[in-house]
């Protein structure tokens, strides 16, 4: 019983660095890439759709991506998701493809980049040590409930905060990697 309550946490807090991981890649750190445009959603005949479904992306250069949907009545949906968007970029629509121009990063939209970034960091180690609290709980309703003895779940409560640093860890390692990313010029 100790051990699925530790396995299940565990499990959770992989998902959440992973998570986090995703929410770094859509941070723009110099070169424009698709996967910045992975959380936008438009609306699609009245349902909300990634805009990763309805067009495919083209890395034209270091700061142009061409966005072409596959279904041209898409196109005002995808644009306004877009330019509504934190990504600070205005599409240029010609009919057939949007053109996303990336600006240069300054020294200023760097530093935002960093702010979002310890952002997203800080959301990350929250989700993680909630899932921590949550799986404490559930081992104290074990021992209440008399299913396993005091010392059984101290030994896990150990566990599970060895598994929450790791975690926890990780984050800050790639907070300290994506940092060091956006810093290079």
């Amino acid at each position: 019983m100790i051990n699925q309550v530790l396995s299940d946490a565990d499990t959770k807090m992989g998902k959440s660095v992973e998570a986090t991981r995703e929410e770094f890649a859509a941070i723009r750190a110099g070169r424009a890439n698709p996967s910045m445009f992975s959380k936008l959603v438009a609306d699609y005949y009245g349902t909300p759709t990634p805009i990763q479904q309805l067009a495919s992306f083209t890395s034209q250069d270091a700061r142009t991506i061409l966005i072409a949907p596959f279904d041209m009545s898409a196109i005002a949906g995808i644009e306004r998701s877009i330019r509504d968007s934190d990504l600070g970029v205005n599409p240029a629509n010609d009919g057939k493809v949007l053109r996303c121009v990336f600006p240069e990063l300054t020294e200023e939209r760097r530093k935002e980049y960093i702010k979002i970034a310890k952002g997203k960091a800080e959301d990350g180690r929250v989700s993680v040590r909630n899932i921590r609290r949550t799986a404490k709980q559930a081992l104290e309703k074990l021992e209440k409930d008399g299913e396993v003895g005091k010392d059984d779940v101290t030994g896990a409560e150990k566990k599970l905060d060895a598994s929450t640093k790791k975690h926890t860890d990780a984050i800050d390692e790639m907070l300290k990697n994506k940092e060091a990313e956006l810093l290079e010029v």
